[in-house]
């Protein structure tokens, strides 16, 4: 049996059903992804949905979806669900299905009239192609089976309408035809194993629904051209494979072509192989460029997300190469101390305080996965001095090192911290200030960069931050700590003091340099561990403070205030783990242990194999959001990989130890 399977009660049942979804993406970006009974549920949704440079280079569903019917004795059996306005579902194929595996890729199976039926889908790892083979397992008679083409061509953010600029006109290729609905898009080729026969019928299907739209508070009627049918008999046994992809192929390959990328497919057979799997959709190549998509659907690059991501994504797995091509490719981006947060080019937004901190983080686990930091200041030193002068001499957005040695940022209307919901306007988390996390990552960035230049025998460098790096850790205790409760304030503004327990002080407990003696940090992750740990991360605001909001749901407006408010996320856990062994090593591991294997029961939730944007903080923590978010399959990644490095060492804990020692 597959590690993850749908029987038919499950699948038939739409409450069950209609809110797990699956995607599969390629290394230029293009993906697909509909629900699991490929009834799709948002404007995201698409058998084909590939990048289109030549128009606004963002993703665009080419193909929404595709109609499979098998015709016997005139019967007309149709296997697909779309839903339209008005709660009605038309045509209701999902009646049909008996089951549906993942391993090695995505199976349908359906039973019907006599006949059973398999419906499986690779997605090319290397250009935008879906590949669907189709096989007739039994039938007692003649079969004919018949395809109907949905098309949107669209932007993903965007809905198509019905209108009179649609180009109906096509073109004949090997076994099937091209077409595209307007001038400037790429050509949709669908073309399949044995030649069909194809009816040029053009049409409109009005009012297609997407459920998940429309909870989210957002335009969600479509209208799809179908341009008209392709027909062919299929004998029991046989086997036909169809490819829609923006280029054409040799379909006498298409066989082979399936079958080399199920071969090269991480198997789908337990719970990190789904997360190895999860993490290969996320790192693409833009010509030469190698970028992390921060999630799917609907997010692109984000340069947070990609330095907090790449650890986990490509270090933990091996990928070295790929990693620092990563970094390499977002470093020409840099616009005085700043990297981008979101967009490129001119469409850039460079609105993150945290983002160039992370960047030495990042830079630090490079080292640590290779073994050795050599060469590391040699070549990205004048990066890293760029960054921390530029913040020393104060940069946009009011980012400056004070004379009390603490980096203050942030003004009225702009988020510059990872909490950056807006909502009519206004930040929902402004934290203007001393933000705990981002002196954290200054403290450790600071002390990263001189490790490297005392290696490579910097002494300029030295002598202009040391003193500064010494007197840090006062500064911090003395700016955040708040004995009394016995954590860190979130974040400080003159004689302000936010106290609100919130999980942005585990950073001090967890980065290779940490500002905290390990009483304190044993305290602040006690606090964490009662108040805001999860089974599905750390919430972003404790339950007990008045604008807690334990349910992310409702339109956006809902969502963004409930977002940073007390939803829970997965790739803090990261960070709560790490500090904790740094405590506690090998007599921590049953308990962090505990957590990674956790969620394992999200292999079948939401994003079928992956792990979702956000959970809920009130139990069952519900998954919402994107559907597979990189930092938090990244994470997982780096916990489990924590959990192997300290079930490895001789020593039980080497802070512990030295306590120990002074005692005696």
């Amino acid at each position: 049996m597959s590690y993850i399977t749908f029987e038919k009660q499950q699948l038939i049942n739409l409450e069950y059903s209609l809110p797990r979804e699956l995607i599969r993406s390629s290394r230029e970006g293009a993906y697909a992804s509909t629900s699991i009974i490929n009834c799709n549920t948002r404007k995201y949704h698409g058998l084909l949905v590939v990048p289109q440079p030549a128009l606004d280079n963002g993703n665009h569903v080419l193909l929404s979806s595709l109609d499979e019917t098998l015709i016997q004795h005139n019967a007309e059996f149709n296997l697909s669900i779309r839903k339209y306005q008005g709660e009605t579902f038309s045509p209701k194929g999902h009646k049909y299905l008996k089951d549906f595996t993942m391993e090695p890729i995505p199976k349908h199976t359906y039973v019907v009239g006599g006949m059973e039926f398999t419906r499986e889908m690779v997605f090319s790892h290397k250009d935008g192609r879906t590949i669907l083979k189709y096989t007739l397992v039994n039938a007692h008679s003649p079969t004919v089976i018949r395809f109907r083409p949905f098309l949107a061509y669209r932007n993903i953010h965007a809905l198509c309408k019905a209108n009179y600029d649609v180009d109906t006109s096509y073109e004949e290729v090997q076994n099937g035809i091209k077409l595209r609905m307007y001038r400037g898009y790429s050509y949709l080729h669908l073309q399949f194993s044995k030649e069909p026969g194809y009816v040029h019928v053009p049409d409109w299907y009005y009012n297609i629904e997407y459920i998940r739209e429309k909870a989210r508070g957002y335009d969600c009627h479509e209208d799809l051209y179908v341009p008209g049918y392709f027909e062919m008999p299929i004998k029991k046994g046989e086997s036909i494979y169809l490819s829609a992809g923006t280029e054409p192929v040799s379909t006498a390959m298409l066989p082979k072509l399936f079958r080399n990328e199920v071969a090269r497919r991480v198997p789908r057979d337990s719970y990190e192989h789904c997360l190895l799997n999860a993490a290969q959709q996320f790192i693409i190549r833009q010509g030469r460029k190698v970028e992390l998509i921060a999630g799917y659907p609907w997010f692109g690059r984000w340069g947070r997300d990609t330095f907090i991501a790449l650890p986990g994504l490509a270090m933990v797995t091996g990928e070295m190469k790929q990693a620092k091509a990563a970094i390499d490719s977002i470093l020409p981006e840099m616009r005085g101390p700043l990297f981008p947060n979101k967009g490129m080019g001119e469409h850039a937004i460079y609105n993150s305080a945290d983002t160039p901190l992370w960047f030495f983080w990042t830079l630090q686990q490079y080292g640590i996965f290779k073994g050795s930091n050599t060469g590391l200041w040699k070549e990205y030193g004048k990066k890293m001095k760029t960054i921390l002068e530029g913040y020393r001499e104060g940069t946009a957005h009011n980012i400056k090192v004070h004379e009390n040695g603490l980096v203050y940022a942030g003004e009225t209307g702009i988020p510059v911290t990872w909490m950056d919901a807006v909502v009519e306007g206004k930040p929902v988390t402004p934290r203007i200030g001393y933000a705990v996390e981002i002196n954290a990552l200054w403290y450790n960035a600071l002390m990263f960069a001189l490790q490297l230049a005392k290696e490579a025998g910097d002494k300029d460098f030295v002598s202009q931050w040391q003193t500064a790096a010494d007197a840090f850790p006062a500064a911090f205790t003395s700016n955040f700590w708040d004995e009394k409760k016995g954590h860190l304030a979130d974040y400080t503004n003159g004689e302000y003091r936010d106290l609100s327990m919130r999980p942005n002080q585990v950073f001090a407990t967890s980065l290779p340099y940490m500002p905290l003696d390990e009483e304190k940090r044993n305290r602040v992750l006690e606090r964490i561990k009662s108040e805001l740990l999860t089974p599905r991360g750390l919430r972003s605001l404790a339950p007990k403070n008045v604008l807690y909001k334990g349910v992310y749901t409702g339109n956006q407006t809902q969502r963004d205030l409930a977002y940073h408010q007390g939803s829970a996320y997965p790739w803090l856990l990261g960070h709560f783990v790490e500090g904790y062994l740094k405590l506690y090593g090998k007599s921590g591991l049953g308990f962090v242990t505990s957590l990674y294997h956790g969620f394992e029961e999200v292999m079948n939730e939401h994003g079928i194999a992956t792990i979702s944007e956000v959970y809920d903080g009130d139990p069952p923590h519900k998954p919402g959001g994107a559907i597979s978010q990189a930092w938090n399959v990244a994470e997982l990644l780096r916990i489990n990989w924590l959990i192997r490095t300290w079930a490895e060492k001789k020593d039980a804990s080497p802070e512990r130890k030295r306590k120990i020692t002074k005692e005696k």
